[in-house]
């Protein structure tokens, strides 16, 4: 991470999503559906679900709010169709951009996509253009200052895929994705607790942008965030935030 710092560059990325938070509850009902709808209800048997469901409780979502999310992608309760699209491209200076959604209209919801890569300088590319740059998987970022010793110890332990020390003491958990949740609880239980942790398509390779690139780039990525069926946007692109 030549200069930049890991630990910095995620901590400004939840402060910004901590910002829309308004939106996050439609984001995780929408996912809970979609997840219903394709595994089924028993989170034993999904782990989809099960993920979806302990990201809404730690959002706080209610809990009637939850089964009914369920109940409709399971077919116990009428409501809206959704599909998901996952859309790729390029943002400043090349970086890649994955946009994944869930829709009711994939029209439009591809047209939109579009509009917002176009006006801020981006430029959408054809399905799998940029997939082979991302790797689907748990992802738990702890603070500089940690056990760096004890942490392995127990997450070896945990069966994590890889650990990885940042130049800024921040320390990296790679899980598998499904395999997130069980690491998680395995960890916490150990004493460690994430200061950040998601499942996500992490970059292979990242591009590093700064000064008016890095503007550029920021607007967007929240131009993309702000579209109503977009769930998630992965990119490749480090910015300086400095």
């Amino acid at each position: 991470m030549a200069g930049h710092s890991k630990w910095a560059n995620i901590q400004h990325r939840k402060g910004r999503q901590d910002a829309k938070r308004g939106r996050i509850f439609t984001k995780l009902i929408k996912e809970i559906t979609v997840a219903a709808k394709m595994g089924g209800s028993d989170v034993s048997a999904n782990p989809r679900l099960r993920l979806a469901i302990d990201k809404a409780k730690a959002e706080s979502v209610p809990k009637d709010t939850i089964e009914n999310a369920i109940k409709r992608g399971t077919g116990q309760l009428e409501g809206v169709v959704y599909e998901e699209s996952r859309y790729e491209g390029y943002g400043i200076a090349g970086a890649a951009v994955m946009v994944d959604c869930l829709t009711d209209s994939k029209n439009r919801t591809v047209a939109d996509v579009r509009h917002a890569f176009s006006k801020f300088g981006g430029s959408m590319g054809t399905d799998g253009c940029v997939a082979f740059q991302f790797k689907h998987c748990g992802q738990m970022l702890f603070a500089p200052g940690t056990n760096e010793d004890a942490l392995m110890e127990a997450a070896l332990e945990a069966g994590v895929e890889d650990i990885l020390t940042n130049d800024d003491g921040s320390i990296e958990v790679i899980t598998g994705p499904w395999e997130f949740t069980a690491v998680s609880e395995a960890l916490e239980t150990a004493g460690f607790k994430p200061e950040f942790s998601e499942v996500t398509m992490k970059p292979l390779n990242e591009t590093e942008l700064s000064g008016e690139e890095s503007q550029r780039m920021q607007k967007l990525l929240d131009a993309l965030e702000a579209l109503d069926d977009v769930q998630e946007v992965y990119t490749s692109a480090v910015l300086d935030n400095e």
